[in-house]
């Protein structure tokens, strides 16, 4: 069973709709939703995690029902992170295992790194580490073709050109590589994303905006002007990483070096799933997450 309609409000101000499945008292799982979804990213995962845990899927900020502040510095990694740490305390919870799919990993993965003792277990579907992706995105001319797609949702007509042809573009990008329509997503399921969309989609698009880690162009050289050092995005929490091969925007090279970055790491290549992997083998995710978190 799944619970909606509840919010949490932030010192912050900043309010946030989540849904939820289990037992508040039960240890609190965080599942983090990424581009373009919602907490629905996991409404098939929710219920087999709510059977032992308290599993808790956020809108994030600029997402749905949960609060859309104006102006791109709000979408910063620093704010959604510090929107994760405001929710844990508003559940009544210390700590929580989070479990981050895309965008929502970039938030997991910064969260880990920033405050280690508030994560016992980080599980990650399909979002690259920062430096990693950094590193990628500024080196890798696959990465980068693969990537080209963030340029153009960073542009200032994105909202306009995702918006028509009753979303035709958002709903393709779940497509497979060859353009085969997502199995998962049915008729309710559309109209459920669709409802989403109507919302708006400047909040969700800012996190693109927000980010310095896109390709490089012609006119700008994106990822290329960053200096990262690696000893300050060391994950000193144990990972799982599950990685759908299928991915046609974030590549296996971004698994390369990973374990120099995350000493106690675990990945577990998935080849038959694309990056809708908690769509596509929800069962398997909940599983793992359960023996990650258990063992």
């Amino acid at each position: 069973m799944i619970t909606t309609g509840q919010y949490a409000d932030l010192a912050s101000g900043i309010r946030l709709h989540y849904a939820s499945s289990g037992s508040r008292g039960l240890p609190l799982v965080l599942c983090i939703h990424g581009f373009p979804e919602y907490w629905g990213a996991w409404e098939d995962v929710l219920p087999h995690l709510g059977a032992w845990c308290y599993a808790v899927a956020p809108d994030l900020r600029g997402y749905n029902l949960s609060s859309q502040p104006a102006g791109v510095d709000a979408y910063r990694a620093r704010e959604i992170v510090g929107d994760l740490i405001g929710l844990i305390g508003a559940l009544g919870y210390e700590r929580a295992h989070v479990v981050a799919h895309d965008w929502g990993g970039a938030a997991g993965w910064q969260l880990a790194i920033a405050r280690p003792q508030q994560v016992p277990r980080l599980v990650i579907l399909n979002s690259p580490h920062p430096f990693v992706f950094a590193r990628e995105l500024a080196h890798n001319a696959d990465q980068q073709r693969a990537s080209a797609y963030m340029n153009r949702l960073r542009a200032p007509d994105a909202e306009e050109q995702l918006t028509k042809d009753d979303f035709a573009r958002l709903f393709a990008s779940f497509d497979a590589a060859d353009g085969t329509p997502a199995q998962w997503l049915d008729v309710a399921r559309r109209a459920r994303y669709r409802a989403v969309w109507m919302h708006g989609l400047t909040g969700a698009l800012n996190y693109y905006r927000a980010t310095p880690l896109y390709p490089p162009t012609l006119d700008d050289p994106g990822a290329r002007a960053l200096a990262l050092d690696a000893a300050r995005f060391i994950v000193r929490v144990p990972t799982l990483v599950l990685w759908g091969m299928r991915d046609r925007a974030l590549l296996p090279c971004l698994l390369e070096g990973l374990d120099e970055l995350v000493p106690e790491l675990a990945v577990e290549r998935l080849p038959a799933a694309s990056h809708w992997v908690a769509h596509e083998e929800p069962l398997r995710v909940a599983e793992r997450v359960r023996a990650f978190v258990q063992r």
